[in-house]
């Protein structure tokens, strides 16, 4: 088996581990994948179209329109969560076995792929009930997934060696996941962003993909070509600066770990 091999071998058994790991003892299993986007879904529509102060009636097939926001969001917290850690988590397996450093933190993002397609599954079902129907544009969706997946491996990395050293990093990041709710236009239309903040949100890779989707699958037209390069820009700087200082400090790590 050639290298390439070798490491795509153990990329799947570790996401396949990971993936057992995660739903070991839980009655309902990945069906929580489906159960939590979809409470969250109808609560929010309940807030957002039937209180008043809050009331977004204006806004086409809402419940679409959260699912697209929440979807990304979900998987892009729960990700980055469980890669700032899988250094430490996996300490036992990285002391024990010579396995490339990189492939632990890029496998645990991997692995919350595998909730990340039921997810997305359950959003085009909602789409097809909402009367969207496939059309030229949705080829798009893979293209933007896969740039927000480029991007949270690239934090994996980061913030995966750095937890390392500083225990609090999963902490901190935990905190910016909840700031990053607000940033980001889950239950809100990015036509209410003023102007001059719109190239900022367009540089964050969670809100982009949101906006992006919004434009796929609820208005049927192909995202904003100018989102796409700042997309694609911020997440291979961010895997490449990930993956750079990740190298850097893994020499470092049986020490700390």
């Amino acid at each position: 088996m050639n290298w390439r091999g070798d490491y795509l071998y153990l990329i799947q058994n570790l996401v396949l581990k990971d993936f057992r790991i995660r739903y070991r003892n839980m009655s309902l299993g990945v069906l929580w994948s489906l159960l939590n986007p979809l409470v969250m879904m109808g609560v929010l529509t309940f807030v957002f179209t039937s209180i008043g102060i809050f009331s977004n009636r204006a806004i086409p097939h809402f419940p679409l329109f959260i699912l697209c926001g929440m979807v990304p969001y979900n998987f892009f917290t729960i990700a980055w969560l469980t890669g700032a850690t899988s250094i430490v988590d996996n300490a036992p397996l990285i002391k024990r076995v010579r396995v490339p450093r990189e492939v632990i933190p890029i496998s645990t993002v991997l692995s919350c792929c595998i909730h990340l397609l039921v997810q997305i599954a359950l959003l085009l079902t909602l789409a097809f009930l909402s009367g969207k129907r496939f059309n030229v544009h949705w080829l798009w969706l893979p293209v933007v997934w896969g740039l927000e997946i480029v991007f949270v491996c690239g934090l994996a990395l980061l913030t995966s060696s750095i937890n390392v050293f500083i225990r609090d990093t999963r902490y901190v990041v935990e905190s910016l996941n909840l700031v990053l709710f607000w940033l980001v236009p889950v239950f809100y239309s990015s036509d209410n962003i003023p102007a001059r903040y719109l190239p900022l949100f367009d540089l964050n890779p969670v809100a982009a993909l949101v906006i992006s989707l919004r434009k796929i699958l609820v208005n049927g037209e192909a995202p904003a070509l100018t989102t796409l390069y700042k997309l694609l820009l911020v997440s291979s700087v961010v895997f490449f600066t990930g993956l750079a200082v990740f190298r850097r400090m893994k020499p470092r790590f049986y020490e700390h770990i």
